[in-house]
């Protein structure tokens, strides 16, 4: 089991020291009364972005008949919205991992337009995020030289061959929404574990859907359905992210993209 939150987190977000260890996302989140208290936040980071996504939360409450709900960030008795690494959310009785993938991609869409409209300039703490996936996302947008495992450099290198220069419009995008979907007891999607990054809205849904293709039983066809950069960005991103990656089952998945490429350019008019 994971290390479990001290008594000082405890004590500062005022819940009972009788925990539940709670499955999903990277597995270190633990359920302590009413509060689900997650590890590995960054403190100035959830300092600008939790207040934005409480606001976001309640609205989504308030509306009739919504169809998205945010779970809702909680500070702890000094104020503070994280303590030695630990963050908080409201626990949500009844929910279900979303196994359908088009229920993810819609519930992305909805939370990604709502979060357009509410922020428009990154705070520094966003792009000063020095963590392992905020050094892959650098490197699959050409903004730092490849890095790390050999391996996962050179297939990280193939996914990113011809890749045009960004273009897109970047935004506040939740950028591991695989997994992080759930429902509730109306059917509602009930969004949790908000992984922020500021890229472009068409990577995130990329990422979304190459990991429920890889690891959520997603149908293979999926990848067919994304801009094939995008794709291949998110490819790099999670090859050079994780510890460690399956490195044949990216290769299977930048192999599909690269054959439909080729199919694509041979049936192109000269």
């Amino acid at each position: 089991m994971p290390e479990s939150p001290p008594g000082r987190v405890l004590d500062l977000f005022a819940v009972p020291d009788s925990l539940e260890h709670l499955p999903g996302g990277v597995g270190g989140s633990f359920r302590a009364g009413d509060l689900v208290l997650s590890p590995g936040r960054d403190a100035d980071v959830m300092a600008w972005l939790s207040p934005v996504l409480a606001r976001l939360a309640v609205a989504l409450e308030e509306e009739p008949d919504t169809r998205l709900r945010l779970a809702l960030p909680i500070p702890a008795r000094d104020g503070s919205w994280v303590v030695d690494g630990w963050a908080a959310t409201r626990f949500e009785p009844d929910l279900e991992e979303c196994g359908e993938l088009e229920v993810a991609r819609r519930a992305g869409r909805l939370l990604h337009a709502r979060l357009d409209e509410r922020v428009r300039t990154p705070d520094p703490s966003i792009e000063a995020r020095s963590d392992r996936w905020a050094e892959a996302e650098r490197m699959a947008f050409g903004e730092q030289e490849l890095a790390g495992d050999a391996g996962a450099v050179e297939l990280a290198a193939r996914a990113l061959a011809g890749c045009t220069p960004d273009q897109d419009d970047r935004q506040l995008v939740h950028s591991d929404l695989a997994g992080n979907v759930l429902t509730d007891t109306s059917g509602s999607a009930f969004v949790v574990d908000f992984s922020p990054a500021w890229r472009p809205v068409g990577w995130a849904e990329a990422v979304c859907v190459l990991d429920s293709v890889l690891w959520k039983a997603a149908h293979p066809l999926a990848l067919a359905t994304i801009e094939p950069q995008d794709l291949r960005r998110a490819i790099a991103f999670r090859v050079l992210s994780d510890r460690p990656a399956d490195l044949p089952q990216y290769a299977a998945a930048l192999d599909q993209i690269s054959t439909a490429d080729s199919s694509r350019s041979s049936s192109s008019p000269e």
